[in-house]
């Protein structure tokens, strides 16, 4: 398994260039295919505001939005020519951006999208505040969330895996398994293992020489959190062991307008300081 094609959401914000270039050394890594995706997406003004307005300022937003989504794919086509690589195609989707990356995530391997910045603007759609909640728990695919700050020349390298033995973490290490198999380090880290019963004997264990059999050099460290939450805890290894990428299943359920996430998923999306790598 590798990922041969990969789906980046632009935009026009200035940490997108973090973004693209993390996507490009990605692509780059496995000779894959990487498409960026912007979105049209015009402010929605109610309709009694509209009809007041006229029609003119729907064509003005349209218009607004459609150049955004221009300069993001400009910035994207203009660092792809400078590192070089070509294997690369640009999409302008004009609706809803939720609907247009699960689609187009239907024929990548996988998603690479930003963490929500809180000190921004909400942009132009009612979820963005929560856009990669959403786009986790409902493309189907592995998604990467990029965060909104820093810079991350490296990825892949030390790897720190949330083991729970459920099925979206089982899933979270399969899908990662491109990225585990070129990792110098990966620690398979159960925390509170003995509130899971269905861990086993030995908490780890039995992923890790799963993970080995793939040729993956990886450790397991059951570890108990004290006093932190589960989410604060990782974050403080994530430092301590110096790792650049998380990887982990993301809980709970999503519909249009409705999200329900687990307290971890949460807490790691909302104070992420490396890259994650979500599957559900």
């Amino acid at each position: 398994m590798s990922y041969k094609s990969i789906l980046l959401h632009v935009d026009d914000h200035e940490r997108c260039a973090a973004r693209i270039a993390l996507a490009l050394n990605l692509a780059a890594g496995f000779e894959a295919h990487l498409t960026a995706l912007a979105m049209i997406q015009p402010l929605r003004i109610p309709q009694p505001a509209l009809a007041a307005l006229g029609a003119q300022i729907e064509a003005q937003q349209l218009e607004y939005a459609r150049a955004q989504a221009n300069r993001a794919l400009a910035v994207f086509n203009e660092q792809a020519r400078r590192a070089g690589y070509g294997s690369v195609e640009t999409v302008a989707a004009t609706g809803d951006a939720l609907s247009a990356v699960t689609l187009h995530a239907r024929y990548n391997d996988l998603v690479v999208i930003g963490q929500h910045n809180p000190d921004q603007d909400v942009q132009q759609w009612p979820d963005a505040s929560f856009f990669p909640e959403l786009v986790s728990m409902t493309v189907g695919r592995p998604v990467l969330v990029v965060p909104y700050a820093g810079n991350f020349t490296k990825l892949g390298e030390n790897v720190l895996i949330a083991w729970d033995a459920s099925r979206e973490a089982t899933r979270a290490i399969t899908d990662a398994l491109p990225l585990l198999k070129r990792a110098r380090r990966v620690i398979v880290m159960s925390v509170n293992p003995d509130k899971i019963a269905r861990h086993g004997a030995e908490p780890g264990a039995d992923i890790a020489l799963f993970l080995a059999r793939h040729g993956v050099k990886v450790e397991s460290s059951p570890q108990h959190a004290g006093k932190l939450d589960v989410g604060s805890f990782l974050l403080s290894r994530v430092a301590d062991l110096d790792a650049d990428l998380l990887v982990m299943g993301a809980y709970g359920h999503s519909r249009i307008r409705e999200l329900v996430l687990g307290g971890v998923t949460q807490t790691i999306l909302s104070s992420m300081t490396v890259p994650v790598l979500f599957s559900h």
